[in-house]
């Protein structure tokens, strides 16, 4: 009898033994983490796909001076930037601009410059209909047609504004003051003053 019970107590204690648990599953050590606050999904490419706007205007840089102002701890040295925009198409604008260094004052010229355009109205050959006079201050320019294959025949400033306004042929001349600005000025408010072929020739009474 007791081996009996013995053989019972075994069988009962083999078939109520515990399971074993199994092991949670390892992730990937090898799979690619996002880092903490991306919630965007893995291959994203939303910022890959900004694409710069080029720009249609040409700039040139025609004068940079130092200037200086006095005040009560000393002396504060800054750098001015004239600056001239144009597509060559008819198109230009020009700035004169302050800063601290030298490329936030071309900087900033620049964006003034495009902020306030002016349009000349060209010939076929590509260049003025009439010849005129440009004046500011003391400075006064003229502007003389040219025909084809003469190209610009002008200097410094005057060459700057009217190679990116789209001129191809002229004849110019500087009067008084050389100061880059004013000549600059006065170019601009002769090209302001022109007018088309067929302007004047009905100023002219031609036909």
């Amino acid at each position: 009898m007791l081996e009996e019970e013995k053989k019972e107590v075994a069988a009962t204690e083999a078939t109520e033994a515990p399971k074993t648990e199994e092991a949670p599953k390892e992730e990937n050590a090898n799979a690619p983490r996002r880092p903490h606050g991306d919630r965007r999904p893995h291959g994203d490419k939303r910022h890959d796909d900004r694409r710069e706007v080029k720009d249609a205007f040409e700039e040139r840089v025609v004068y940079i001076n130092r200037v200086s102002k006095t005040v009560k701890g000393g002396r504060r040295m800054k750098f001015t930037a004239l600056v001239v925009v144009g597509d060559k198409e008819g198109k230009y604008g020009f700035a004169l601009s302050k800063a601290a260094e030298v490329p936030d004052a071309i900087k900033k010229a620049s964006e003034s410059a495009r902020k306030k355009l002016y349009n000349i109205h060209l010939t076929k050959s590509g260049t003025i209909s009439h010849e005129i006079y440009g004046k500011y201050g003391a400075c006064k320019v003229l502007l003389k047609p040219a025909p084809e294959g003469t190209g610009i025949i002008a200097g410094g400033p005057v060459r700057a504004i009217l190679e990116l306004a789209g001129v191809k042929n002229v004849c110019s001349k500087v009067y008084g003051s050389r100061a880059p600005i004013n000549i600059i000025r006065a170019t601009n408010q002769g090209l302001e003053n022109l007018k088309s072929y067929k302007g004047m020739k009905a100023l002219r009474n031609k036909d």
